[in-house]
């Protein structure tokens, strides 16, 4: 079986406006699985250069799929290893929530696969 790796990564700057509510981290971070195929999200690597606790959310058709909560200063690795299957014509999107008023950078690196 044929499959094609994909990633949503790079650096990100971001001003937090609550929590409670995510904003859409760039247009690069947003990818609509191409019809005919399957993607599987194998892992999600992060890092949060504020002073304060950020997370990131992987959207799936608007909705939240699983969250990455990262502490001041530091990051996370998470493995996915292939958790659950994405639909064709799903769109996943990586959004950043953060404190009120609190800035920084994010980085970010989502990896998957199309089969």
């Amino acid at each position: 079986m044929a499959s094609t790796p994909r990633f949503l990564q790079g650096v990100f700057p971001f001003t937090g406006h609550g929590l409670s509510k995510p904003e859409s981290i760039d247009p690069s971070t947003r990818f609509v699985v191409p019809s005919g195929a399957t993607a599987q999200p194998l892992y999600f690597r992060g890092g949060n250069s504020s002073e304060e606790l950020v997370v990131v959310t992987l959207m799936r058709d608007g909705q939240p799929m699983r969250m990455f909560p990262m502490g001041s200063k530091s990051g996370v690795n998470i493995a996915l290893r292939v958790v659950e299957d994405v639909d064709p014509d799903s769109v996943l999107e990586l959004v950043v929530a953060a404190p009120e008023g609190t800035t920084g950078e994010v980085v970010v690196d989502f990896g998957l696969v199309l089969i």
